[in-house]
Formats: structure tokens, sequence, C-alpha cells
């Protein structure tokens, strides 16, 4: 995540918003995992044409974009068993949520119990590599709720 240029990745996220609405696109919105989390959280705070967003596991440095500024509505999934302390364990979640409340914007933080960072991403290679690192947290009902609220969200704002 060090070598990633924050800064250029929001404009590139910003030229694409920008594209998408010049070529009949009405309405954009920004999903990511990860760092591509962190990013779409903070096309919601610093890309006023995003129209709505979904994160999962993975917040922004406060450096990079205040949560608390927020100008698009914002839904967030993060692993209760997340390690990436400060990034996206629940600690950092919870912190992303006071922070949505205060910026006003439409939002929701979901919490999946049992599950780890990269829950969704159920690969036989995700698995495997996750059972090596200990972690047991294969879940597909979490994966199809999280699912149904991602398409739920999209569905409402787009």
């Amino acid at each position: 995540m060090e070598g990633l240029d924050w800064q250029g990745a929001i404009k590139d996220i910003q030229a694409s918003v920008k594209w998408l609405k010049e070529n009949g696109s009405p309405k954009v919105g920004v999903t990511g995992y990860c760092m591509g989390g962190a990013l779409a959280i903070a096309s919601g705070v610093l890309v006023p044409e995003v129209d709505a967003v979904v994160a999962f596991y993975g917040t922004p440095s406060s450096e990079l974009a205040d949560a608390s500024k927020a100008q698009a509505p914002i839904q967030a999934h993060f692993g209760e068993l997340d390690s990436f302390v400060g990034f996206a364990d629940v600690t950092a979640a919870k912190s992303l949520e006071e922070k949505l409340k205060a910026s006003g914007v439409e939002h929701e933080v979901h919490i999946y119990p049992g599950c780890s960072h990269a829950f969704m991403n159920a690969s036989p290679e995700a698995l495997k590599r996750r059972k090596g690192m200990g972690l047991t947290d294969e879940n597909q009902g979490a994966i199809d709720l999280a699912w149904s609220r991602f398409s739920t969200w999209m569905g409402r704002f787009l």
C-alpha cells in the first residue's frame, strides 16, 4: 500500500467518473476492495460527481480524505476478525461510522461476525491462502448478504 500514489489514484477515479458522465451515464457509483475500498470512500469525500459508494474492508487515511466531509452516500463492509489495524479492523470500521454520522450523508457500516479481511473472495486460491494463515472464515451467507446489501444500495442511489 505504501507504493501507491493515492492522490494520483483519486485523480484517475475523478477522470473516470467525468468520462462516464460525459458519455451517457447519468449517475456513477464507485466500489472497491482493500485499497480500492479506501479509495472508494475517499472518492465519496473528494469527488463531488460521485453519486454512491460501496467499500469493502478499507478506510482512507485522514491525510487522504476526512470521511466526516463525505458528500456521497457510503456503504461499507468489514469482517469482524480483520487484522489490518487502523485500516480495516473493527475499530477502523466504527471510527468510519462515527465520521460518516458527522458528515450527515446517508451511510451504512456493516460488520460481519466471524469474517476476516477479504471475506468476499471465495475463490479456491483465496480460501487456501486464508486457511494457511489460520483463518477459517469461509462464509457464503456473509458473502450473499453483502452482495444483497451492495445491490440494494447501488440500486437505490444510481
